[in-house]
């Protein structure tokens, strides 16, 4: 066979598929890891189903990892360069999002009557069945990786759970990954399992080995870097950046981190991450329901607590009354919804923004609070930090919405130095005010009550879900009071406004087309935007994670443009919000619910649709 020839890219895009027991995941993160060490930008996307663990070799029961790496990445990318399909199910689920004259590396051994038999095959022969044009290495993945681990002593089921390995080796070789970093990780990830480390360590140089030795491609490709700022870098998903970022509040706010949580799909791996950090002073409960979760919650934050409570979208409707009382008693919480496909159980795996105006109405009464969200897996650090901010200093519930594509999601992150973050300046209660302080007296310039920490001498109080007096704090009844103290809290949640960052826009800011979106779509549109201004179709783009208030200069930017168009992954909530702010504003709408995340094509589609 002729030697291998190297071909260089910019960015490349990998997905790895199979039963949802054979390590897609695992695979897929230690080759996004390795990248990133390698200088590589990231961005991840895994596509799991909700069953437990479907039939073995069955179409509901395959799960996918993919990532592109490279330079300039901002999404996972449309379409792969290489599908790595570990079963005939595999294949044929995500075969569609192959581009064209890309790779497939297949396990040979799968492919026989009884894995085409599982996946509903019509023939013997899969790739004429789909049409497959593509390049396709057929290795023998599962017999190799017995013959790897021969002498190991592991049985047989031990021996496969290594299968993703090699086919991850091999992965290594087609993209000139060196071995080195994903031992590490296999190191770390095995520490206290050395037998099942070194059968790893075997298998991933084997499969590195079988490209190298047989040529499985007619090419290698080397990716290139990014210039990147020194620092220490990793790879971080979106909710272990959430929590990182609630740990930063915690220590430059000087009150001690508590979480009151349930478990929930896709938030869990808050309270996991949370759970560890006990070395850092966090208090990490899993309670025995989501309201337990959120009142815990309010309890410690009036206690001196920077008090959290993560969940999802059935959570959140849950634990609507207990956000109530905390907007009532004006007490600061961080609310955490990582959403996902709805309504009821819904999607559990899947990713949508459809708890939007949840967020923004779903309570009882006139009950006013901030709500913000978060752009990418790397700015969940960011916004959670800025979360607990505001409901510090503007003494407040805030919603923090996240999603399941960027909280599952990960990309290369810097990590910050803790000068790069503000101090949090609690609403303590003023020396000067403690002789006759009322719980509801109020800082002037951000309409805040103060903080009065349990245990203060002098400042012993009362607050909770009844009515006060806006003088006295006392319980009150008088119509005019209720509708004054409703103006108060309503003011004081618009004055935020003032201190939160104007909104930017980003590509052609000249266009007469505005393309809008909101959170973790930020990725999928800023490229879009990208593409559309280099194909001669100028765009202007702003992503906003500032929801309520939104930045002061939000409508001088939409009065601009001709045509603003927002896309979402929902019916058009945020759209519909924006309308309603700005009614002389003529706002066209891009908009899906298939729990999948966009396609960046998808946009610059409908965005060129709309302009003619």
């Amino acid at each position: 066979m002729e030697k291998t020839s190297v071909k260089s890219l910019d960015k490349v895009v990998v997905r790895f598929s199979g039963d949802s027991g054979d390590g897609m995941q695992l695979a897929g993160n230690i080759f996004t890891n390795v990248s990133a060490g390698l200088g590589n930008s990231v961005s991840t996307f895994p596509d799991y189903p909700a069953d437990m663990r479907a039939p073995q070799g069955s179409l509901s029961g395959v799960s996918a990892f993919q990532v592109s790496v490279g330079r300039g990445v901002h999404t996972p990318g449309d379409e792969c360069d290489v599908l790595v399909a570990m079963n005939p199910a595999a294949l044929k689920r995500n075969v569609q999002f192959l581009k064209p004259g890309g790779v497939i590396i297949i396990d040979t051994d799968t492919f026989n009557a009884d894995g085409l038999s599982k996946a509903q095959y019509a023939t013997d022969d899969a790739i004429k069945e789909l049409g497959i044009t593509a390049q396709v290495v057929e290795a023998p993945i599962t017999s190799q990786t017995k013959a790897a681990l021969a002498d190991s002593g592991l049985d047989n089921k031990a021996m496969l759970k290594c299968r993703n390995i090699f086919a991850l080796g091999l992965v290594c070789w087609l993209f000139d990954r060196p071995l080195e970093g994903a031992l590490h990780l296999l190191k770390n990830k095995f520490a206290k399992k050395p037998a099942v480390f070194e059968a790893n360590a075997k298998v991933i140089e084997a499969g590195y080995n079988f490209g190298h030795n047989v040529h499985a491609s007619v090419s290698t490709y080397r990716v290139e870097t990014e210039s990147i700022v020194p620092g220490v870098y990793t790879d971080i998903n979106g909710n272990t950046a959430t929590a990182w970022g609630l740990i930063m509040a915690s220590e430059k706010s000087g009150r001690p981190l508590f979480l009151g949580s349930y478990p929930i799909t896709p938030a869990t791996d808050i309270l996991h991450e949370l759970a560890k950090r006990k070395d850092l002073g966090v208090k990490a409960c899993q309670m025995e329901d989501e309201i337990a979760g959120v009142c815990s919650a309010i309890g410690a934050s009036f206690a001196g607590n920077l008090a959290v409570t993560s969940t999802s979208g059935p959570g959140l409707a849950l634990k609507s009354e207990g956000i109530g009382l905390a907007v009532m008693a004006e007490l600061p919480l961080v609310v955490i919804d990582v959403q996902r496909g709805g309504p009821s159980t819904g999607l559990p795996t899947k990713t949508e923004q459809t708890d939007l105006m949840q967020a923004l109405y779903g309570r009882n009464g006139e009950s006013p609070l901030a709500v913000v969200a978060a752009l990418s897996p790397t700015d969940c650090f960011t916004m959670a930090f800025e979360a607990c901010r505001i409901a510090v200093e503007h003494m407040t519930p805030v919603i923090l919405l996240t999603d399941a594509f960027i909280g599952n999601g990960s990309s290369a992150w810097r990590v910050p130095e803790a000068e790069d973050y503000p101090e949090i300046k609690v609403k303590y209660v003023p020396a000067e005010l403690h002789d006759g302080w009322k719980p509801y007296m109020r800082d002037e310039k951000t309409l805040a009550r103060y903080w009065a920490i349990p245990g203060t001498e002098g400042l012993m109080h009362r607050i909770g879900g009844l009515e006060k007096d806006s003088v006295t704090s006392a319980i009150s009844n008088d119509p005019v009071n209720h509708e004054r103290m409703v103006m108060i809290r309503r003011e004081k949640i618009e004055r935020i406004a003032a201190d939160i960052p104007a909104q930017e826009v980003h590509c052609d800011e000249n266009a007469d087309t505005l393309l809008v979106g909101w959170g973790g779509t930020y990725g999928h549109l800023y490229t879009a935007a990208e593409e559309l201004c280099n194909e001669g179709t100028p765009v202007a783009f702003a992503q906003f994670k500032y929801i309520n208030p939104l930045p002061a200069n939000t409508g001088d930017i939409l009065r601009r443009y001709k045509k603003v168009i927002v896309a979402e992954l929902n019916t058009g909530m945020f759209a519909d919000y924006l309308q309603a702010k700005f009614p002389d504003v003529n706002i066209s709408r891009i908009n899906k619910i298939q729990g999948q995340p966009f396609m960046v094509k998808e946009i610059v589609d409908k965005v060129k649709e709309i302009v003619k």
